[in-house]
């Protein structure tokens, strides 16, 4: 078991939070669950999870991840709709991580979608 803090941000360890997600163990209950559980797999480095959550209608062949590039923290600032009782929802965060270039922060409202019990990445716009 993963004893480290979830880089979420949940203070949960990493087995209780993201990290059964990125296993699939379990599918996330809400668009800010899987929102959560894409900031820690940008953090770790799944590419694989990355896509498989991304929406299907939508989802890019690839997901390059940064490796110069460390993920700090992630602060969600709005959260609508988006419960196991919606089709849709919207998450406004901000991720921050520090790369070649310095701190930066990336601000972004993402849209998600629930497709048979499952959330899905759509699209964000930064902020």
């Amino acid at each position: 078991m993963d004893e480290r803090r979830c880089p979420c941000g949940s203070g949960e360890t990493v087995a209780a939070c993201c990290g059964r997600y990125l296993s699939g163990e379990a599918a996330p209950p809400s668009a800010e669950a899987l929102m959560r559980s894409r900031f820690t797999a940008f953090a770790v480095g799944d590419e694989s999870y990355l896509l498989a959550t991304w929406h299907p209608d939508v989802r890019p062949p690839s997901c390059p991840i940064d490796p110069q590039a460390r993920w700090l923290y992630l602060t969600i600032i709005d959260v609508l709709d988006g419960s196991p009782f919606h089709r849709s929802g919207v998450v406004e965060f901000v991720a921050v991580y520090r790369d070649a270039d310095g701190r930066g922060e990336l601000r972004e409202r993402s849209a998600f979608e629930r497709v048979d019990g499952c959330w899905y990445y759509v699209s964000g716009t930064h902020r």
